[in-house]
């Protein structure tokens, strides 16, 4: 499967250069948008097979704080240039798209392929437990400016954007905490022996250098792709009869997340459900406590202001994802029947995304 994988990889390579090459020839926008998309997924694998070679060469600490800071830098690198662009609503589908798609997609599938081999996998449940935290706190901080908005009508626009800011240094902080606990404190609950994890990556035999010159260069292609991407959205919508929303939310998401959605996958087939679910719901969670209020200093930055205010359908999104989590990912076990629920939540939510 490993091997099955890195050949998908490699033939994916072959899309990085032809949204360049579309745009001198004047392809369609649709055209560029999804050879971007499919130029983009095997960059992410490769800038997250980088970092996790060097988060191992360069020690424990300093190698989990590499991994815990770059481990969601293609999604990162995508709504910056959505954010350029002023497309606040993709900026805010693609943090609903990633938070959503790792919570019901990443972990609903990993525990289908593996429950389709062992009958019950087994997990750290306090480990499981304050990701899920972690994740109600972000469904938390998403609702209050939807709520602050919707309550004080135009009122609200005069502090919406200051509560955002608030908002976000507390997810920022809260995120550091979360580094101390997983790094320091209660590190023991996410240890995973070094050449278990670079066997299991396959890049056992990658040198740091070789790792940085990789991460370097699948970093600029990303951020190249990801600028075709953005310009081609609004269009693409228009001739697919879809909402940016569900551009955001299911396809750049997917696109995203899809190389380590693959090694999630990969770890629960060989039962280490531990390392899928650490993958998932710390994915997940880095991007509400950390790339969106990156987001919301940025855009404070470049003057193109966030202010948080997510539309119904996906905040009803992050909480149903969220509740239905504490129900099948903190008792320390599952199975296959578990996953498929999770997927058929996924399903949903994206034929309302779909329809809106």
């Amino acid at each position: 499967m490993k091997l099955s994988f890195e050949n998908i990889l490699n033939i994916f390579l072959i899309f990085v250069p032809m949204p360049i090459i579309g745009s001198m020839l004047h392809w369609s926008p649709e055209a560029i948008f999804f050879t971007s998309c499919l130029g983009i997924v095997p960059l992410a694998g490769l800038m997250g097979k980088a970092t996790e070679i060097l988060g191992d060469r360069v020690g424990a600490g300093a190698g989990a704080l590499l991994n815990a800071t770059f481990g969601n830098a293609c999604e990162l690198i995508i709504a910056l240039a959505a954010l350029r662009a002023n497309l606040i609503d993709v900026v805010e589908a693609s943090i609903t798209g990633s938070i959503i798609g790792n919570i019901l997609l990443v972990l609903g599938g990993a525990m289908v392929v593996g429950g389709s081999r062992y009958q019950t996998q087994y997990f750290n449940r306090t480990a499981a437990s304050t990701s899920a935290t972690l994740l109600a706190l972000a469904a938390i901080s998403l609702t209050v400016p939807a709520v602050f908005h919707f309550s004080l009508g135009q009122k609200a626009n005069v502090n919406a954007y200051n509560l955002a800011l608030v908002i976000a240094v507390i997810q920022f902080l809260t995120y550091i905490l979360s580094l101390i606990f997983t790094l320091k404190t209660h590190k023991q609950l996410y240890t995973q022996p070094d050449s278990d994890r670079e066997e299991d990556l396959g890049v056992a035999d990658w040198s740091i250098r070789t790792s940085i010159i990789v991460l370097l260069a699948s970093t600029i292609g990303v951020a190249i792709l990801s600028e075709y991407l953005v310009h081609a959205v609004e269009e693409t919508a228009l001739k697919l009869g879809v909402s940016h929303i569900f551009i955001g939310v299911i396809l750049v998401a997917i696109v995203g997340n899809a190389a380590e959605h693959s090694t999630a996958l990969l770890m629960a087939r060989k039962n280490k459900m531990d390392l899928a679910i650490n993958i998932a719901l710390g994915s997940g969670s880095q991007i509400a406590l950390l790339v969106a209020p990156i987001m919301v200093f940025v855009g404070y930055a470049i003057g193109h202001k966030m202010d948080l205010c997510f539309s119904e359908v996906e905040l009803l999104s992050i909480i149903v994802s969220v509740i239905i989590l504490a129900f099948v990912a903190t008792d320390g076990e599952c199975n296959w029947l578990e996953g498929a629920q999770l997927l058929a939540v996924y399903g949903i939510l994206g034929a309302a995304f779909f329809f809106s």
